[in-house]
């Protein structure tokens, strides 16, 4: 009793030494990007019991921030401490920003002004980009796009979303939709473009100025980045043109008429003079395109982007993405002769000078899937060949989008997997990566069901470890995973001590998922619900699909290859990722998963009740796949006449895989809502208002591998057991 009362004062003169202490901030008060910093600066001392010294006199430490390139590089900080002087010197005011940023988080992870230490950092990758949809005359139509718009039209949000991309170091932010211009000015040659009155354009003028602006005070780079060839449905009425290039329509013929070239240079010239925060434009040579040869799409962009760009009369970013048809189709097929042409375009631009380069020219990463393997195994249309980058290119660099079309509700966090991403793709000529999705929008909450006090308002801030984990490890892949633990426990205490663990285990199921079962565009596969487009719908993949469905990592083998080679006597070779082995590794992760949260307490916290559920619905999906698998190997054995007690293995494992099931509808139920879900367009594209998704909607097609297994006959028997 007595220790525990002198602990007790101790702790009390220690907070009380603290809040004698006072801080005298000393910066450029004239640098937005500065202010910034200090705004963020200013509460986290405050909170930390220091007070804020405004006369220059009698303080007990000073915070110089400072922009010095000559002793640390762009985008780079460091922090040093002399006696009772803390500088925070970036190599310009992006580095002077994560360098503060830095200090924050040392505060809040309860490191005194006292104990800071020296700490620089620099960037691994020059761009760190966000990709980011926005509902109105977005790329696919669906309910479950259009429920953001109003979310989307609040500076709010947008504030929130680029304050966490400062926190972790994304420093660009590219806005994509099928035909932005009609929403940010009244074409000054073209007003019947507009759909708009005159105070409902100003509203759309604000939202975007006040992007634009808050952006640019976060050392945060903008890009618009539309589709081709799209107009506004009243410019198509109006001039009787380009008549399917309008919203929701997106495969279609490409409209190269001079009016519909002038309206869209003359567009890109006005939006780049009106909005002159923004920093550049991203093309796309694929969608409303269709019927034009590779050459005719760069001889379009070049005489509407390019020209529009230059007319502009001020320097602006571009960002060239890769087109993925090398044909007149808007299907994808990559060819060496198309990356030839497309290299060619990017260098001439390159050279021009009122293009700020380098050019980012972007590709896919495996397609629309890149949560799953870290190989680059393919991009939009197939395979990618060396032109880009043999010879080593000049004015350019090759980023990659890493889209996530695989899980929307679940949270999701895998740290080695990003690092192994990174390691894979740091060569002199890549320049960074594009995070985000095409058929999910980060912005409204539509899947918490509980009413209650949670740590979230906006759809991104439940993904918060998403973010956090690839634009920190973008921005310096040796972050150690203690950074990340310690934002676990500051939200949760004690009970945040494993979750890391736990979340990197369980949700590397949706990385097996994807390496497992090999998928093209958005919609063909769903990790998070194990559904995949199956002829023209999206259903969950039964066993007979998850046999004969190739691979998409070549070091994984399907179940099809791995009995045929087993029926064959062959064996697999080192390194090679069988279906047993994927059996062992999904129960191995996702039952330590589980043993990791059996024990936390979240009845008070229902932000950790929701935590704790996605890992548990993750482990509980991957040992629902173990035992799919397991199933679809006996399944297929008893075809292959390899035995007669393979049908009842199956039918055992699949009985298994949909108890599992069950306990992933038992989590999730109560806090999930029903989910709209854009992938229930199909093959189609229109939309489909039938779309909603939860795991127990789709229980019955689960348990159709259980009728599967029961009702198959072996094509040859064979007395010979495996």
């Amino acid at each position: 009793m007595r220790m525990s009362l002198i602990a007790f004062l101790f702790s009390i003169l220690l907070v009380s030494e603290t809040y004698c202490q006072s801080v005298y901030l000393l910066f450029d008060q004239a640098s937005k990007e500065t202010n910034y910093a200090v705004g963020k600066l200013k509460p986290a001392l405050i909170s930390k019991g220091y007070t804020l010294n405004t006369s220059g006199k009698d303080y007990q430490y000073q915070i110089n921030l400072d922009i010095t390139s000559s002793q640390v590089g762009a985008e780079s900080y460091m922090i040093q401490k002399e006696g009772n002087k803390i500088s925070i010197l970036g190599g310009d005011e992006r580095g002077l920003i994560y360098g503060a940023m830095t200090l924050v988080e040392s505060l809040k992870n309860g490191v005194s002004l006292e104990d800071v230490s020296y700490k620089t950092e620099s960037p691994h990758y020059p761009l760190r980009a966000i990709k980011h949809n926005t509902s109105w005359y977005s790329y696919r139509p669906s309910s479950a796009l259009d429920l953001h718009e109003e979310t989307l039209k609040e500076v709010k949000y947008w504030e929130a979303f680029l304050d966490m991309m400062v926190e972790n170091r994304f420093n660009s932010l590219s806005i994509w939709n099928l035909h932005p211009f009609v929403f940010m000015i009244k074409p000054k040659n073209f007003p019947e473009a507009s759909p708009f009155n005159d105070k409902e354009m100003e509203e759309w003028k604000k939202l975007h100025r006040s992007i634009f602006k808050m952006a640019k005070e976060r050392a945060i780079d903008t890009y618009l980045i539309p589709f081709n060839i799209f107009v506004s449905h009243e410019f198509a009425d109006a001039h009787q043109v380009a008549k399917e290039n309008v919203y929701p329509h997106y495969y279609v013929p490409g409209d190269t008429s001079e009016i519909v070239k002038r309206y869209t240079r003359e567009s890109i010239t006005q939006v780049l003079q009106e909005y002159p925060e923004l920093t550049g434009f991203g093309l796309t040579l694929g969608e409303g395109m269709a019927g034009m040869t590779p050459q005719q799409r760069e001889d379009w962009i070049f005489d509407t982007y390019i020209e529009g760009m230059r007319l502009a009369g001020r320097p602006s970013k571009l960002v060239h993405r890769i087109p993925f048809s090398s044909t007149t189709e808007s299907l994808g097929a990559t060819s060496v002769e198309l990356e030839r042409l497309t290299r060619q375009a990017i260098e001439r631009e390159a050279k021009m000078d009122f293009i700020d380069g380098p050019i980012y020219a972007d590709l896919k990463y495996n397609w629309s899937h890149a949560h799953s393997t870290p190989k680059l195994v393919k991009v939009h249309g197939g395979e990618m060949f060396d032109t880009f980058y043999n010879p080593l290119p000049e004015g350019y660099k090759i980023t990659y989008t890493a889209r996530n079309e695989d899980f929307f509700a679940l949270r999701w966090g895998v740290p080695d997997f990003i690092r192994d991403h990174i390691a894979e793709n740091s060569q002199p000529y890549v320049g960074g990566y594009f995070i985000g999705s095409e058929t999910y929008i980060p912005a409204k909450d539509y899947f918490t069901a509980i009413e209650g006090s949670v740590d979230w308002d906006f759809a991104f801030e439940r993904q918060w470890l998403f973010y956090k984990l690839w634009g920190r490890l973008l921005y310096n892949p040796e972050t150690p995973d203690e950074v990340f633990k310690a934002f676990y426990k500051r939200k949760y205490g004690a009970e945040g001590e494993n979750l890391l663990e736990a979340m990197s285990l369980a949700s590397s199921t949706q990385l097996k998922i994807g390496s497992l079962y090999d998928s093209r565009w958005d919609f063909t596969l769903y990790g998070e619900g194990l559904m995949a487009l199956i002829g023209d719908e999206t259903q969950y993949i039964s066993a007979n699909n998850l046999i004969n469905q190739p691979t998409l990592d070549p070091n994984y083998v399907s179940v099809k290859d791995y009995v045929d080679g087993i029926k064959a006597g062959e064996s697999f070779g080192l390194g090679k990722i069988t279906p047993p082995i994927l059996i062992g590794l999904l129960e191995e992760d996702c039952q330590k998963a589980l043993d990791l949260v059996g024990g936390i307490a979240f009845e008070n916290n229902l932000s950790l009740q929701y935590e704790v559920a996605d890992i548990q619905i993750w482990a509980n999906l991957g040992l629902h796949l173990a035992e799919k698998i397991r199933g679809s190997i006996a399944l297929q054995s008893y075809r292959e006449g390899l035995g007669e007690k393979h049908k009842e293995e199956a039918i055992a494992s699949f009985t298994k895989a949909l108890h599992y099931w069950d306990e992933i509808i038992a989590i999730s139920r109560p806090i999930y809502k029903d989910m709209p879900l854009t992938h229930y367009n199909g093959s189609s594209h229109d939309r489909n208002d039938d779309n909603l998704f939860h795991w127990a909607l789709i229980r019955d097609q689960v348990a159709k591998d259980i009728e599967i297994a029961k009702s198959v006959k072996s094509v040859v028997l064979n007395t010979n057991q495996w």
